[in-house]
Formats: C-alpha cells, sequence, structure tokens
C-alpha cells in the first residue's frame, strides 16, 4: 500500500536547506495577504520567544523550541513541493529572511558569514560551488498581479520603488524592524536570526496526493476556508489558455471573472460555492452524455480530476459552462424572451423543491436539447415537479429521490418523454402518506406544496422579482394559542391553514382573524401594496373568517388535486 503522508518536526532552516526542489504555490492558491499587523505579531512573538525576559542570556538553544504550526504539501508530477497550505507563512519567512541576508551583506565577522551561508540556503538552492541558482519558492499564483514584485525582493533585495504590494511593505518593515534592532541593541541581531532557524520548527507534511493532502488540510485547518473545488478548476483551465498564448490568458481571465458574476449572482448552494455549483451540474450532463452506469455518482474534484484533468483542458467545455451559467440566468431573471410565462411559472415552482437535483436533470435536458421547444420543455418540467414532490412525500432522501431521475438520464438528455415506470407509487398508499404527512413550516416539503398548489390556477401571476414569501397560516397561531378556536389544534399545522405570503405583508397580517387581514391582502391602493396571492384575495372576498371545517375542506382539495396531477402525469398505479 502506497504511503499516505509523512510528517516529521523540522526547524525553520531544515524545511528550506533540505527542499531539494523548489515549494511551489500553485496557480489555484489565493494570493498572498498578509499584511502589517500579521507580520508585527509574529515579528514580537519570535523576539519574545528568542529573548525570555529580554536577555539574551535566559535562552536554551538545546531545549527552547518555538512551534510555528504545519505546512502541507504533496510532491506533484514535477517533483515540485505543491503547497496546499503554509503559503502565508512560508512567503512571509522568505521575505524576513532576505531583510536579514541584506543585513548582513557586509560584515566580517565568521559567525555572521555562517548565518548568512544558512540564510542564503533556505532562499535559493546553492550548487557545489556555493553559486546561487533558482529560488526555492516558486509562485504561480493566477489571481495575484504582484507576484513578479515576490521573485524581484527575493532576488535583488530591492523592492521596486512605490510599489505598496504586500510583499513590498512586509519586505520593507522586517528591514526597518532589522535595522531598529542592530541600531538598539546591535549584538542581538545575530542571535535572532540564530534562534529563529535554528530552534523556530514546523511540521511538514507530506502526502502522496492533492486528494489526500486536500482533504487533511479540511480536517486540521482552523485558521482560514480551504480551498474550492473551482479554485482547482480555474487553474486547470488557466494553463490551457496560458499554452496557447497571452491573448488567450488574458482572455480567459476576463471570462472566468463574467463567469464567476454570472454564479454569484443566481447560484445560492448550502455547501459548495456558486462556482463549484455550475461545475456540479455540468458534471451531471457529462454523466449523462457519457452514459455512466453507475447511480453513486462521484466526488466532484475526483470526476474532473481524471486523466489530469482532461476534460478541463478545452475551450468546448469552458464554452459549455458559459453557455450553462447564460441559461440559469436567465431562469433567475425570468427571460421571457427565452421562455414563455408557463415555462417560468413551472421553474418558479421548481426553485423551493426540497432536493437540488431539479437543478441537475434541468442542466442536462437544457445542455442536450439547446432549442427549448416549448411544448416539450413544459411536459418535462411538469413530470419532474410531480416526480419529486411525490417521491418527497412517499420516498423522503437525497438518495431515494436521485435513483428514479439517474434512470432516467438519457430520455432527459435527448429530450424523450420520462417513464418512470419502476418508480409509479400506489395512490392509497400515497393518500395515507399526504393524511400523515408533517406539513410545519420548517420542512422544504411544506414551501414546495404551497408553491405547486398557488400556480395550478392559471391565472395566477408570479411574484415581483426579489420579493421574498413565507409561509402563512390562514388562521393565525396567535388565535389558537390565545383562544383555542380549534377542537383538533394539529389542524394549525395542516397545509389547508397554510399559504405563500410576502414577507413585508405576513409580519404585519400574522396575528389578526381574516377580516382583519384583508386591508393587509388588499393593500390601501396607496403605498402598501396588497398579496400577489389570488387565493388568500379570493378568501379575503368570500370569506370573514377561516374556521377549522375550512382548513379540512382546503387541505381536501389540496391533496385531490394533487393527487390528480400526478395520475395526469402518469406516476400512479
Amino acid at each position: 500500500m502506497a504511503k499516505q503522508l509523512n510528517a516529521e518536526q523540522k526547524t525553520i532552516s531544515q524545511v528550506f536547506m533540505e527542499c531539494k526542489k523548489a515549494f511551489l504555490i500553485p496557480e489555484y492558491q489565493r494570493p498572498y495577504s498578509w499584511e502589517r499587523d500579521e507580520c508585527r505579531t509574529l515579528w514580537d512573538n519570535l523576539y519574545e520567544f528568542a529573548f525570555p525576559n529580554d536577555t539574551i542570556s535566559d535562552f536554551d538553544a538545546d531545549e527552547d523550541n518555538y512551534f510555528m504550526g504545519t505546512i502541507l504539501f504533496f510532491k506533484n508530477r514535477s517533483k515540485e513541493y505543491e503547497l496546499i497550505d503554509g503559503q502565508q507563512r512560508i512567503v512571509t519567512f522568505l521575505l524576513m529572511f532576505r531583510a536579514f541576508y541584506q543585513a548582513f551583506g557586509s560584515a566580517q565577522d565568521e559567525s555572521i558569514k555562517n548565518i548568512r551561508r544558512k540564510i542564503e540556503q533556505c532562499i535559493w538552492k546553492v550548487d557545489e560551488d556555493g553559486n546561487k541558482e533558482n529560488l526555492k519558492v516558486n509562485y504561480e499564483v493566477i489571481a495575484d498581479e504582484e507576484s513578479a514584485e515576490l521573485k524581484k525582493i527575493l532576488t535583488t533585495g530591492k523592492p521596486t520603488d512605490k510599489n505598496k504590494s504586500n510583499y513590498a511593505v512586509n519586505y520593507r518593515l522586517f528591514k526597518r524592524w532589522i535595522e531598529d534592532l542592530n541600531a538598539e541593541k546591535p549584538n542581538y541581531l545575530l542571535y535572532f536570526a540564530r534562534r529563529i532557524l535554528n530552534n523556530c520548527v514546523l511540521l511538514p507534511i507530506e502526502t502522496d496526493s492533492q486528494n489526500t493532502a486536500l482533504r487533511i488540510f479540511t480536517t486540521l485547518n482552523d485558521r482560514g476556508r480551504p480551498l474550492d473545488d473551482a479554485d482547482i478548476f480555474k487553474a486547470q483551465f488557466y494553463k490551457f489558455y496560458l499554452n496557447r498564448g497571452s491573448d488567450e490568458k488574458d482572455k480567459f481571465v476576463e471570462r472566468w471573472k463574467d463567469l464567476a458574476e454570472l454564479c454569484n449572482k443566481n447560484f445560492h448552494p448550502r455547501k459548495d460555492t456558486p462556482v463549484d455549483d455550475l461545475f456540479r451540474r455540468y458534471m451531471h450532463y457529462l454523466l449523462a452524455k457519457n452514459e455512466v452506469k453507475n447511480d453513486t455518482f462521484p466526488d466532484m474534484r475526483d470526476y474532473y480530476e481524471k486523466d489530469s484533468y482532461k476534460v478541463l483542458q478545452s475551450d468546448e467545455t469552458f464554452c459549455e459552462l458559459e453557455i450553462l451559467a447564460q441559461f440559469w440566468d436567465d431562469v433567475t431573471t425570468r427571460n421571457e424572451e427565452r421562455f414563455s410565462p408557463r415555462v417560468l411559472k413551472r421553474l418558479y415552482v421548481l426553485s423551493w423543491a426540497p432536493y437540488n437535483i431539479w437543478t441537475y436533470v434541468v442542466s442536462i435536458y437544457f445542455m442536450g436539447n439547446r432549442d427549448l421547444d416549448e411544448e416539450k420543455f413544459y411536459n418535462f418540467l411538469n413530470k419532474i415537479t410531480a416526480m419529486i414532490l411525490m417521491y418527497a412525500i412517499t420516498n423522503p432522501g437525497v438518495q431515494a429521490v436521485r435513483r428514479p431521475f439517474f434512470v432516467e438520464f438519457q430520455n432527459i438528455l435527448r429530450g424523450r418523454p420520462l417513464e418512470f415506470s419502476h418508480f409509479k407509487q400506489d395512490v392509497r398508499i400515497l393518500r395515507e402518506r399526504l393524511n400523515n404527512a408533517n406539513f410545519s413550516n420548517w420542512r422544504a416539503i411544506t414551501g414546495s406544496m404551497l408553491a405547486w398548489w398557488t400556480f395550478q390556477n392559471p391565472a395566477q401571476d408570479l411574484p415581483p422579482l426579489g420579493v421574498e414569501l413565507q409561509i402563512e397560516h390562514i388562521l393565525a397561531r396567535k388565535r389558537q394559542e390565545l383562544h383555542h378556536v380549534l377542537e383538533n389544534p394539529d389542524a394549525l399545522e395542516f397545509l389547508g391553514n397554510k399559504s405563500l405570503l410576502e414577507k413585508n405583508i405576513n409580519i404585519r397580517a400574522a396575528d389578526y382573524r381574516l377580516v382583519d387581514k384583508k386591508i393587509f391582502y388588499f393593500g390601501d391602493g396607496k403605498s402598501k401594496r396588497g398579496t400577489f396571492n389570488l387565493e388568500l384575495r379570493e378568501l379575503a372576498e368570500t370569506h370573514d373568517d377561516f374556521k377549522e371545517k375550512d382548513i379540512l375542506a382546503r387541505n381536501e382539495e389540496i391533496f385531490d388535486a394533487f393527487i390528480n396531477y400526478l395520475r395526469v402525469q402518469d406516476l400512479l398505479i
């Protein structure tokens, strides 16, 4: 079995000097972000460690150690040590070492010369004749426009005049602090550098692969956000376009920025980042396209990593990601040039779905049928709405609801009618599950069913863009708490007592009787608009109160309509 990781505590000088290849800070890492406060804290902590009680003599060079944390890396295909965690500290120490190296440049004392040679071997690879070769760090972060300044500082010891990058600012700080210390306590400087190099320790953890390193980082790290999948995918595209020339690379950077903006605007996943969510939707299209037979979906990073990220080494792939992102932007903005009103209503109902499988399924359908025949697309949306809602009641759980859609991947991709022949439900069991279902407000199925019911009325318009809807108790909870108007208190949480209502109206109307809610449902004809919900307006016109018999009657009406909807979609036996 291959080794998974190798970890052994080492001094900072050992970490750098024993590094035969450069530490690679790869394209997907985030830019160097340490500023004055972080550098000042590091400097002060190191000084307090090196000079206990502000004296040279109280330090025990054989026993005293200062643990500076872990660095996590793996040896990539180029045999470089690709850093997953520790980038900020590695860069900061190199800037500090370069400042020490500069300060010790003209000294003739043999002890200082020895320390300078040691620092030299931390910054550069030095050949057997003592000649400096390559730097010990290779910095390739694509989002960092100032990375050339780091190389210039480490190579020459001279930042660009007036450069205000973190590299230049921090390097100047270290130079000034070294000069100040040398002016105040000249005999301290040699000891300070020596004790940092020889007594400050790191725990370098070398793993056998990038994925192993990333997983360990996610487990251990409590200081910052772990790398997103999109960070790594972006780097693969960047390398692909860089190989096609600087113009292509520059165009890609702008295209990626536009893509990320679309994702941030339209995707709001619970776990992934918005860009990750786009890649996940696209992955499901690729799974369908490649006729994957296993219904256990792979980890997304593992999927894209196959064959050295081959699928990401393609302009066609990036173009398709842009097309898919634009499609979802048109969904979110309700592009009426692209979608009919009834299709927009179906998409809106699906946006309330209890599982995000619908976004993957719709992505597959669109990528396989980009012209989007309106009638076929509308029928498709109805079918998947019915299936998702039915399974959320009869077979709740993400894994359960994914299975019938996986079986239909090829029909979805090719725009053929969906069958779900092995997943139809017995109508008697469905009715029983509906009667026994918990429709508390916190359950996603409650909002989903209410959204579906609201738009069963063909005359119902969509709420304005940006309007937040909440679940309204038509018979207010406060009335039941105060007056006990229900013989069966459980009826308060029946679906028949709930509806979707704009948040601002729901706040104002929450505790009133129906007769008192009318002004909120209809608005005042001036500054306060009434509700978009036609059913609530109709109730306000025809009822002065909403009683237990009304809850039960409406509950049955919703259930009967839902069963009939599933029957029309050929999902019942």
